[in-house]
Parts: structure tokens; sequence; C-alpha cells
């Protein structure tokens, strides 16, 4: 088949083109900008246009896969559509997918990256050569978002945006938490919740659910006619991970927790699963720590991609249990104008009482095709910085970051660079 990726440079479409790839399809992909994303797929044989035209689509495509952020509007979609063409959401095609296998779906408004990856791992290592397809980049896999397994075990990240998770039909389904997020779409809390809750009810009689019984915003189904398994961190399995993992905080031992009792009703052996998470050492932007450098001055350097404010308090939270008696500066990039807006108050709450040195908020991130700001009330970091009013917390924009810590930053220090944009690119220049 020849099949073309509108969005092809997003951390879903992306793998999904590579599981095309591996099955020996001709596959082709378009993105606004060229990124690292792009480039190690271009590696791998796939076809990549940069900027979305009418001209990159060929009328003999079997398939047209397009991002959820992708509009009707948009020259290669209406192409598509003029030539007959069958197109697809990224959701629509990832649950056709999830049709032709046993599916394990991770979903939950944080940790599914962690957790999925941990999940493919230790299936792999327990030699059950599971497909893979994450939201991240995992050394295991080859620096990828994805893995290519041989057996008819599929493990995805299932994203809650746009009811995407709706789409799949998983054998077993996770819920890590369920939180005010995506609010841009889901429009209150109250029908996130119901999303999840349709999405448990979407497991079969035959399958398993998965869920952490710690979070109680995770729906209750009564009378499930599915098998079901909470795990909690006040479970003794919780102290025998935390003793092994090597990345910290305690959303980590509870994302591990969720992985053990998905493999158990795949009847994987504990010693295969805890030696597995031992050897876990993260993923690409989820407290990646590196070494740094700036004038001189050698550094520890922090990577993460927490961007809700319960995500940023849970990285906040592990860094200093990390690094307990070093200065540390965290740099973050709020994602969209929405999140920004709609979870205001609680930003200024993480920020307010973190116990950080010093926090420089810069510009907002903008999503393509996802970002209305006129429903927005106006916020800005500058306005964030100010309600938070604290002397160690400022706002910079991104371009004079770097010189500021250059300046500033001492020896042994630690920098934690956080956010879902692309202020991981800052991290990489130190």
């Amino acid at each position: 088949m020849k099949i073309h990726l509108i969005g092809i440079g997003g951390i879903g479409v992306s793998a999904l083109a590579q599981y095309y790839l591996s099955k020996g399809h001709n596959v082709s992909g378009s993105d606004l900008v060229a990124t690292e994303i792009t480039d190690m797929l271009k590696e791998k044989g796939v076809k990549i246009y940069i900027g979305n035209f009418a001209k990159n689509i060929e009328k003999d495509f079997d398939l047209v896969v397009h991002s959820p952020a992708v509009k009707e509007d948009n020259p290669e979609f209406k192409k598509a559509k003029q030539l007959k063409i069958k197109t697809q959401s990224y959701p629509e095609a990832l649950g056709d997918l999830t049709k032709e296998y046993y599916t394990i779906a991770v979903s939950g408004a944080h940790g599914k990256s962690t957790t999925t990856a941990m999940a493919g791992l230790v299936l792999t290592a327990a030699g059950l050569d599971p497909t893979v397809i994450v939201g991240t980049k995992v050394k295991e896999f080859g620096d990828s978002n994805f893995r290519a397994g041989q057996s008819k075990i599929l493990v995805i990240e299932a994203c809650e945006y746009d009811s995407s998770f709706l789409y799949y039909t998983p054998k077993i389904a996770v819920v890590t938490n369920v939180d005010k997020e995506h609010l841009d779409y889901f429009k209150t809390f109250e029908n996130v919740v119901l999303a999840f809750k349709d999405f448990i009810l979407k497991i079969p009689k035959d399958g398993f659910l998965v869920f952490n019984a710690d979070d109680k915003n995770i729906p209750e189904v009564q009378n499930p006619n599915f098998k079901v398994q909470k795990y909690s961190l006040s479970n003794s399995d919780a102290k025998k991970i935390k003793k092994v993992m090597k990345v910290p905080g305690k959303h980590n031992v509870s994302n591990a927790l969720a992985v053990l009792e998905v493999v158990r009703a795949l009847i994987v052996p504990d010693d295969i699963t805890f030696k597995a998470i031992s050897e876990f050492t993260g993923t690409w932007r989820r407290f990646e720590v590196k070494k740094g450098s700036i004038g001189g001055k050698k550094i520890t350097v922090i990577s993460d991609y927490a961007h809700h404010p319960n995500e940023i308090l849970a990285t906040l939270t592990a860094t200093r249990e990390k690094f307990k008696k070093k200065t540390i500066w965290c740099v973050f990039q709020p994602h969209q104008h929405q999140r920004t807006h709609y979870l205001f108050d609680d930003f200024v709450k993480v920020f307010s009482e973190a116990k950080i040195d010093k926090i420089i908020i810069t510009d907002i991130y903008d999503v393509a095709g996802r970002e209305t700001k006129t429903k927005s009330g106006g916020v800005s970091s500058e306005k964030l910085v100010k309600k938070i009013s604290k002397e160690s917390v400022i706002y910079l924009p991104v371009k004079k970051i770097k010189d500021f810590i250059a300046e500033n930053i001492n020896t042994g220090n630690v920098l934690l660079i956080m956010g879902a944009g692309d202020i991981y690119k800052l991290a990489d220049e130190f």
C-alpha cells in the first residue's frame, strides 16, 4: 500500500508511520517544519515533505492518515477527498490496528508515556515481543517512539484529547489518573470523567481493567463484566519497586505498579518484571538527567515534559527529593494559552509553594491547530508571574534565558527545563 500521513512529525503519527513502514508499505508524510522526528523518519526510508501542499497527494495513494490537528481546509486533506482516497484520523487508523491485536491501552491524564514504555520493556524482557506505540522516544527502542514486535500483543498510549481513546478496542485498559486536562476540548471536568467512563466500558467481557486506587477521580463502573485490578502506593509492592527504581518520584512508583498488574494479567513472573523495572532509566523528556556545562561551570541538566500543574508538582517534588541540598533552577514554558487560562490558579499555587531556588517562566507555547486565544482571557506568562508574586519567580523571553543563566548559575547547580513545547531545545544547548 501507498500511505501518506499529514502531520507526520507528531509524536503519535510518526509512530504509526513507522508501523506501516515495518509492514513493508510505501510511506510518505508531510509537516509544517522539519524536526528531529521528521529527520529520523527520513533516515528510515519515509519520504518527507516540508509544508502542506496539494501536490504532495498522489492519485495512487491507498490511504491518507492525518493528525487530529489537521482541519478540513488543509490543502492535502482537501486533495485527498477530491481524489476519493480513503482518509482516516490518527485515532481512527490506530483504532483499526487495536482490533487486529491483543491490545493494552494505557490511558490517564499523566504518566501514560512512562507506563507504556515500561510495559513494553517488561513484556520484551519476558520474551513476549510486543509492538509498542508510545508518546515519547525510548532508548531501548532505538531512541524511537515505536517498537516492531512479532507477537499479537500491541501496547499503545491512549490519549483522551478529542476523545481519541474511544476509537480503541483494548483487551487490557489502564487508567493511571483522571485530571482537569484538555479543557479546551472537554469544556468541563465532568465531561473528562464521562469520557474515561466510556473508555472503560469499551473493555470486552474477557478483558481487564487496571486502575489507580489512589486517584478518586477515576469513574467507577457498577457490576463490570470484565476483570478489575487496582493498584496503590499503600501496597507492599510499592516499597519493593521504590527500592529498585532508578527514576525518582512517587508518581513513577505508581506507574510501575500499573505495569506490574498489567504483566501479571499476562502471567509474567514478578522477578522478570522487577528486574526490567530496575533497569529502566526513563525516556525522552521524562525527567531526563544529563551532565551539562555553561561558561566553564559544570551543572546537572534535567529535561522534563511536565506542563499540567499536577505534573509540574510531581516533577518539582521529585527534583528536590533527588537533589536534596543542591541549588535548583527551573525554566518553565507554559503549553497553550487555553490550558494556562483554565488552570491559571493551579499554576499560581504550584509555583508559589515550590521549594525551588530560582524559577524562570517564559512565553506560552502555542500548538498549531489547537489554539484559540480569544477564549483564553488574555492570559500571559507575565500575568502569571505577577500573580505568583514571589521574588524567586521571574519572567524572561526565551532568547534571554541562556545568557541570564550563564551569568548567574554556579557550578554544581541543577537546571530543570520543563514544558511540552520546544523548550527542550534549550536543554540541548547546555
